[in-house]
């Protein structure tokens, strides 16, 4: 396999999207060698095939504020492969939201769907609307709009939507109305559902909890434990908070958040109370972290700043992509960091990725460490299909299994002669085998 002519035929066929090129090229510089082991691959075809989308559906959205005035926002859907399952993978409403992070977020998701173990294939949406500062009624509209367009190209086996950035419970809820309307049935189509008409319980907090469970079991081929360990944690919606809340739960100290004003550094811990709080600035759509400092004077607030700089023992990135460059991995590495798990999607930029593992850091790559996301969205339709809740112990136990099951793959995929545990081609080469194959068993077409 020839990277640098599949790069190259890549860039010139999608120039400047650099967020799902940057995407592509880390996932064949890890699957190289399994591809050149197995000449069938190349026969067939499968690395041109899987880098390419299947489908892009682009549509407008017009809507009506509350003043009565017309806006027009772009929506995306990206199915990106169903081999293994129908596409799978959420929507994002964010003024950043562009067709190459979604075709970025989508190929990732084929690998993270694949490392489950659920049948789910990968797909991404969104568009740039912002739903910060909107009210409930414009929320609403403007959900209703997305939908009348993408109804046709959704379904329970075809393809299933979930929440992302700007896309909670609320939205899910008024995207889920409009569906059921315009097709005329009750079904599992979209996962983030309100418990009460088909949801699962704790999908809120499960890429949080996954988060730290696939951090737990890092620690464990060191023979290490979370407890006592000083974690630091970017972000402060769902997934930051479901971090927060399992890492201080198995005897972790969480000492940062942090918001696009800056972080918070709180070296009592952020639990209990404070965990609360994060909801409630979240919920606020402010926006920012500061406020928490009002709150909790014993917190420090650092304007403008990211939390790479404090000592740690875990580094847990759980903001956006590339919010960790060079020079917070070497901040982080000079302040005794022994761990890093990505909580958010490819949150670290591949100079940080390589300082890490030139450091011998053990590093989680997301489309592992935060696959407990999707994975409690796959448990929700498997919920949906048989008509039935579990408690929340019931999903819990199979998240954790779940994320126990990931990272005994990625070790077995990615330990190299000298011990050391590279995360990121074991999670590349252990999803991508699956869903190779799968397409070799379903010919070409």
């Amino acid at each position: 396999m020839d990277i640098e002519k599949i790069m190259i035929g890549l860039e010139k066929k999608h120039p400047g999207e650099t967020e799902y090129l940057q995407a592509v090229h880390e996932v064949l510089e890890s699957i190289e060698d399994v591809v050149n082991e197995n000449p069938h691959f190349e026969a067939a075809g499968i690395v041109e095939r899987i880098i390419e989308p299947d489908r892009v559906f682009t549509f407008k959205i017009p809507w009506i504020d509350d003043n009565g005035k017309v806006h027009v926002n772009i929506g995306y859907r990206v199915q990106f492969n169903n081999a293994i399952g129908p596409y799978k993978g959420g929507l994002r409403f964010h003024p950043s939201v562009n067709l190459s992070i979604l075709k970025f977020l989508g190929f990732e998701q084929i690998f993270k769907n694949s490392l489950t173990t659920l049948p789910m294939g990968g797909g991404k949406g969104g568009s740039d609307f912002d739903p910060k500062g909107k009210s409930d009624t414009e929320i609403m509209r403007f959900c209703q709009s997305f939908m009348l367009e993408l109804w046709h190209a959704i379904g329970p086996d075809t393809d299933v939507p979930a929440g992302d950035i700007g896309v909670g419970g609320k939205e899910i809820g008024y995207l889920y109305g409009t569906y059921k309307k315009l097709a005329r049935e009750h079904t599992g189509v979209l996962t983030g559902k309100g418990i009460n008409w088909g949801g699962s319980l704790i999908r809120p907090e499960a890429t949080g909890f996954g988060t730290v469970y696939f951090a737990k079991e890092m620690l464990k081929t060191k023979g290490e434990s979370l407890e006592g360990k000083l974690v630091a944690i970017s972000g402060f919606g769902n997934v930051a908070w479901g971090a927060a809340q399992k890492a201080t739960e198995l005897g972790a100290k969480v000492v940062t958040i942090s918001g696009p004003d800056g972080y918070i550094y709180d070296p009592d811990g952020i639990s209990g109370d404070k965990i609360d709080f994060m909801l409630e600035l979240r919920a606020s759509n402010e926006d920012i972290v500061k406020p928490y400092s009002y709150e909790f004077p014993e917190a420090k607030f650092y304007q403008g700043k990211r939390p790479w700089e404090v000592k740690c023992d875990v580094a847990l990135p759980c903001a956006t992509q590339n919010e960790l460059n060079k020079e917070d991995a070497a901040s982080l590495v000079k302040n005794g960091v022994s761990f890093v798990a990505e909580g958010a999607n490819m949150p670290c930029t591949p100079e940080a990725v390589e300082i890490f593992q030139e450091n011998k850091i053990l590093f989680g790559p997301g489309k592992a460490v935060n696959a407990g996301g999707v994975a409690t969205s796959g448990l929700e339709m498997s919920q949906n299909s048989m008509k039935l809740n579990w408690p929340r112990e019931e999903v819990d136990r199979r998240l954790h299994q779940i994320m126990i099951d990931i990272h005994d793959t990625c070790v077995k995929h990615g330990t190299d002669e000298d011990g050391y545990i590279n995360y990121v081609k074991g999670a590349n080469v252990a999803g991508f085998l699956k869903v190779a194959n799968a397409m070799l068993d379903e010919g070409i077409i």
